[in-house]
């Protein structure tokens, strides 16, 4: 499981970066033909739109993987031991959960759906499906992440129970 997600963790920076760059490149592009040439571009707002929503939900894994996504650890900081195991792995679960069924189970559909419709951007032409493959794409990898960090509260636990 760690290969998995260490490639996966070695790809995905690089992705970010280069959504970031391209997204801050096609708004300064938007900006100077609006303001500079007066004669906006066409297609610029609608990639920003498209890389926002990869970045997101791209970002939302990343940020999960490197524990800086929202959460409250008031009470589990407190915990020691089994209950503290518990609650990982309880906490865990209800990720896995919600990729399984709405991210990966809901963007497959969402996703298959559009294609089926031909839905097409105004702007750029492209298939509507192509943007919303990062939802099931996103939730692939937060479920292997899941994996990987209940896997790790395991080892960690029976690690910290040998060392009594």
């Amino acid at each position: 499981m760690k290969k998995i997600t260490n490639a996966i963790d070695r790809a995905l920076v690089p992705v970010l970066v280069a959504l970031m760059t391209g997204m801050v490149i096609a708004v300064t592009w938007q900006v100077a033909s609006r303001y500079l040439l007066k004669s906006p571009s066409s297609y610029t707002e609608e990639m920003a739109r498209f890389m926002l929503i990869w970045i997101g939900l791209l970002g939302a894994a990343y940020a999960y993987r490197t524990k800086m996504h929202l959460g409250l650890d008031l009470l589990t900081s407190k915990l020691t031991g089994n209950k503290k195991l518990t609650a990982e792995l309880f906490s865990t679960a209800c990720v896995l959960g919600f990729t399984i069924v709405v991210m990966i189970i809901g963007g497959i559909q969402l996703m298959l759906l559009t294609f089926e419709l031909k839905q097409h951007s105004s702007a750029l032409g492209i298939k509507i499906g192509y943007v919303y493959s990062v939802i099931p794409l996103s939730g692939v990898i937060i479920a292997l992440y899941s994996i990987d960090s209940a896997l790790q509260s395991i080892h960690n636990y029976s690690t910290a129970k040998e060392e009594k």
